[in-house]
């Protein structure tokens, strides 16, 4: 059984100063709690975003010296995504795993990429059953990957809305290791016409209910 693991970190990269806030606050954390695998997660790109006009951040180089840094004076695993397969090679130098987007984890050439990096990849879109994600696990080893995990983050109920249905974690623990995605659980997509809302009084809740019951159901 592998340690449990706590992802966390901004969304997407948007200044030094905000990454290396809340790097602090993980990394004390991973003191008061030795056992927890802490891990830091930001993106250097937001490619998905609803707008044009939408902040989607400053850019793989910039982004992967931000990552880089927080690995090295914060002594943290660091996780960010890729949208392109030449990003995987790149990234591959820096980050302790790779993430495929919600709304690509069903490109083929996406995973294999990640896969043949040698690095740990996290997947899963919210538009798939847990039973079918046994097909993204065959494509991670299939391109070489040796460690891995799918991710709950709800599924589409109608439209601008997710709900998670927690018997999914039970039958994607039979494919691989399982992570709850908390923030995404509440998320509204497209509710506001060109962003994302959320039911943020509904996130203590949800999170809360989770690490009660099935904190040592993940790993």
């Amino acid at each position: 059984m592998e340690r449990f693991t706590v992802i966390a970190g901004p969304c997407v990269i948007e200044n030094e100063e905000i990454c290396f806030e809340v790097a602090e606050a993980i990394a004390s954390l991973q003191e008061n709690f030795p056992d927890v695998r802490f891990v830091f997660k930001s993106s250097f790109d937001k490619a998905n975003r609803s707008s044009i006009h939408s902040f989607r951040g400053k850019g793989i180089d910039y982004g992967l010296k931000v990552l880089e840094k927080i690995k090295k004076d914060y002594n943290l695993p660091v996780l960010t995504d890729i949208h392109e397969t030449h990003q995987a090679e790149i990234v591959a130098d820096v980050v302790d795993i790779i993430q495929i987007p919600a709304f690509l984890s069903r490109q083929t050439d996406l995973i294999l990429a990640a896969a043949q990096t040698g690095k740990e990849v996290n997947e899963k879109g919210q538009f798939l059953a847990p039973w079918d994600t046994k097909n993204i696990v065959e494509k991670l080893k299939f391109g070489g990957a040796k460690k891995f995990y799918l991710t709950e983050r709800g599924v589409s109920f109608g439209y601008n809305n997710l709900v998670v249905d927690f018997r999914s974690l039970p039958i994607m623990r039979q494919y691989a290791p399982v992570i709850y995605d908390a923030t995404h659980s509440v998320q509204l997509p497209e509710r506001q016409g060109s962003s994302s809302g959320g039911q943020r009084g509904l996130f203590i809740l949800c999170k809360g209910s989770y690490f009660s019951r099935y904190r040592r159901s993940i790993f």
